[in-house]
């Protein structure tokens, strides 16, 4: 393996397989902050000018995880845009503009001063559940009642997922950022969720086995409503309960909602609701 390159722009440094010129970028605004370890094939940029903060998502060049070639990158972040443009909702980060760069491509986003819940490369487990400054840790420090509400703007996104005819794939807590500020908590990252019908192709899917569906391991498998509530019904026990430790006595928003919670995530997709809709009335059902 080649020498990792070290590029430097404005108030950030960070190591790419190769080097590349970023004129493009600094030509937008400041550079404030990079995000540059995840496995997509992107890197991410904070850039403020003028007092205007925007994250700005890039493919194209030859990160250090990432272990494909950066064309398909390019290819997987130019299909998201439809995507970005259809789920289009107040609770997912708006996308702003999209354009082309001499090797790659880019998204640009409304910066949103949250914190993203699974901070993998600062708080890799079990740091992530343990660590005083870890994002996770400091969200289940907070009252049940600003947990239920984060959990409540997820729900409804969703919600708008199934309306809009499509179901989420690869959605997990590292796609969920909050402002811990403002208490206000958005979606990231849906670039892989698919139009409806969705056919499993793969075997194992994207994703995050806390997180994923029976049917997300099984080759043929249709991925529907049904597998998008088991999806919830995880992010629900992750947010409220103790994870993949779904014991009543790890659950912290009631027995009527953890009953809710357990009928989504059964095993058995016919004994999950049949929709997110459903889950979603009979989780409102259940007060405030």
């Amino acid at each position: 393996m080649s020498e990792l390159q070290i590029i430097h722009l404005d108030k950030v440094s960070f190591q790419l397989k190769e080097k590349q010129n970023f004129e493009w970028l600094l030509n937008m605004g400041e550079v404030f902050a990079v995000f540059d370890e995840q496995d997509s094939g992107n890197i991410c940029f904070g850039i403020e000018t003028d007092g205007i903060k925007k994250f700005v998502k890039y493919a194209g060049a030859k990160t250090k995880e990432y272990t494909g070639h950066p064309k398909e990158a390019i290819v997987r972040l130019k299909k998201s845009i439809p995507i970005y443009k259809e789920l289009e909702h107040k609770h997912l980060i708006r996308l702003l503009e999209y354009f082309e760069v001499e090797r790659g491509y880019v998204l640009v986003f409304e910066w949103f001063e949250g914190e993203c819940l699974h901070s993998h490369w600062s708080f890799p487990p079990p740091h992530k559940y343990t660590h005083p400054a870890s994002p996770f840790y400091r969200f289940k420090q907070l009252s049940i009642e600003q947990r239920l509400k984060s959990f409540k703007s997820i729900l409804e996104f969703h919600l708008n997922v199934e309306q809009k005819h499509y179901v989420a794939v690869d959605f997990y807590d590292g796609s969920i950022l909050y402002d811990f500020t403002n208490h206000l908590t958005k979606i990231c990252d849906i670039d892989l969720y698919k139009k409806k019908p969705f056919i499993n192709t793969m075997g194992r899917l994207w994703g995050s086995t806390r997180f994923m569906s029976p049917e997300e391991f099984e080759l043929g498998a249709a991925i529907d409503q049904r597998s998008n509530v088991f999806t919830l019904g995880a992010i629900a026990f992750g947010l409220l309960g103790g994870e993949l430790d779904r014991s009543l006595s790890k659950w912290e928003a009631g027995q009527d909602r953890y009953q809710a919670a357990m009928k989504a995530v059964k095993a058995d997709r016919c004994e999950r609701y049949a929709t997110i809709e459903e889950f979603h009335m009979a989780w409102e059902s259940l007060g405030k």
